[in-house]
């Protein structure tokens, strides 16, 4: 079977995302390399922007057939061929809801006018498929003289467009298979009622060779078929070898998510953040011995990487992987004591940071490090008419220093007067730092994620609050701390 991805077509007209020609190109280069065979590049009557992504992606020498949606009409055929598209998508209203509503047209009229512009793009050297809008509300003997007179007139693929996402996998056991018999078919689902996939691993199942389909499920509504469901839906539940690269599928997600500015929701399959995060005690326990336990793909299959947290659903293998993962060396009965403190803090409803799980194991070890820093007090100072200053008491190496500094702001000021203070005893230098919004109320909490690097050695540590400067102070405290702890 084949893919033929509409991200930069159907997915770009998701509300609100508009792409220019470079992005266009670049993720057009990612589908191509992952291996999907038909790029929909866009619509090339669209703008002297759309044309020009069609130019620029026609001549990038893409190993994928690069296609352009059309309507029945002389003038956005010349467009696809006049800008390097090898095929068009060839898209006739066939219900007669769109025949008479839209089109304000008959069954005829709009045939002779898909007929026509099949002969059109054969004439123009265009590989077509012709494309029936609105298909699962069509008279059935109407979509079947359509596309076989389509056929005839030099049409090269039909395709099945479930546009408003009305079809069940019942009638595409009616629909379907009479249609494969005529030409190879597509199928182009949309997910108003939930069914895109459904739909789409039904056709295919009846018959059909292609399917349709966006990265991360764009599109319009409620989106279209989701690329990557349908890829691993083929590959776990089916058997069936797709040719696509799978383990390139989520940074292609990453990168269209970020270019189109759709934030994935984090239960989505395949690609969504927890999609391969566990917490729960007896799911943590079970992938930390035997992955398959509670995972139907290996995150490794898709570029993704297996995460465990912790909250009042951990249980005892989840902590002890963090704790090994940290170099910390716990017996069972301190073990016990961190869970019931992690425990303690999920009730609480806090997310369980990794700079928390340092300091609940810190304080029932009672681990002494050396050097150690240790904060006594610290406070910051910002306003319309002061320079931002942080002033701190740190306990360094058993030694108590007091520093202040300013800054560009109140946070920048607490991590220069933090790396002051360490200065004597080690350079620590801050590499990266990112601040994460937990959704909620005026007092959600703050996560702020630091790099820090010390002859060479990078990690990297968190800190939670509802404070922004408390979260990163309590970020590059706990990851000083694990820097200075390797020395000894």
């Amino acid at each position: 079977m084949r893919f033929l991805d509409t991200t930069l077509r159907d997915g770009e007209q998701t509300p609100g995302v508009s792409l220019n020609p470079d992005q266009k190109l670049e993720i057009a280069t990612r589908l191509a390399a992952i291996g999907v065979d038909v790029i929909e590049a866009g619509s090339a009557a669209a703008s002297d922007g759309e044309r020009n992504a069609i130019r620029l992606i026609a001549d990038a020498g893409l190993s994928s057939e690069i296609c352009t949606y059309v309507r029945a009409m002389h003038g956005d055929i010349d467009y696809a061929a006049d800008f390097g598209a090898d095929s068009v998508h060839l898209v006739i209203p066939v219900s007669d809801l769109h025949i008479a509503k839209k089109m304000r047209k008959t069954r005829d009229q709009v045939a002779a006018m898909a007929y026509d512009a099949v002969e059109y793009a054969k004439g123009r050297g265009l590989i077509v498929e012709l494309s029936g809008e609105d298909a699962s509300r069509a008279d059935k003997q109407f979509l079947h003289e359509v596309f076989c007179e389509g056929v005839q007139r030099g049409a090269d693929r039909l395709c099945f467009c479930d546009t408003v996402g009305l079809l069940t996998p019942e009638k595409v056991a009616e629909f379907i298979p009479p249609l494969t018999r005529i030409a190879p078919l597509s199928i182009h689902c949309h997910d108003d009622l939930g069914f895109a996939l459904a739909n789409t691993m039904a056709a295919l199942k009846a018959g059909a060779s292609c399917a349709h389909v966006t990265v991360n499920g764009l599109g319009e509504r409620a989106g279209n078929t989701p690329f990557e469901e349908v890829v691993m839906a083929l590959e776990i539940l089916y058997g069936y070898k797709t040719r696509i690269k799978k383990e390139l599928i989520y940074p292609l997600s990453s990168l269209v998510s970020r270019h189109t500015g759709v934030p994935l929701a984090v239960n989505k399959a395949i690609v969504g953040e927890m999609a391969f995060t566990h917490e729960s005690g007896i799911h943590a326990h079970g992938v930390i011995r035997e992955p398959s336990t509670y995972e139907s793909v290996e995150p490794g299959m898709v570029g993704r990487k297996r995460r465990i947290v912790l909250g009042k659903h951990s249980g005892t293998a989840s902590v002890e992987a963090a704790l090994h993962e940290m170099n910390y060396k716990a017996e069972d009965k301190q073990v016990k004591e961190i869970v019931k403190r992690v425990k303690q803090l999920g009730d609480d409803g806090k997310r369980v940071t990794d700079a928390d799980l340092m300091a609940v194991a810190d304080a029932v070890l009672a681990i002494e490090c050396k050097p150690v820093i240790k904060m006594r007090q610290f406070t910051a100072t910002s306003g319309s008419h002061m320079i931002p200053t942080a002033s701190v008491t740190l306990v360094v190496n058993g030694v108590e220093m007091t520093g202040a500094a300013t800054g560009d702001g109140p946070v920048d000021a607490a991590m220069q007067v933090l790396r002051k203070c360490v200065g004597e005893v080690a350079d620590i230098r801050l590499e990266e730092y990112h601040v994460d919004a937990i959704q909620g109320g005026t007092d959600a909490l703050v996560e702020v994620t630091v790099r820090l690097s010390k002859d060479g050695k990078i990690i990297t540590s968190r800190g939670a609050r509802t404070d922004i400067i408390m979260a990163s102070v309590e970020a590059m405290i706990a990851g000083m701390n694990r820097l200075l702890r390797d020395r000894t």
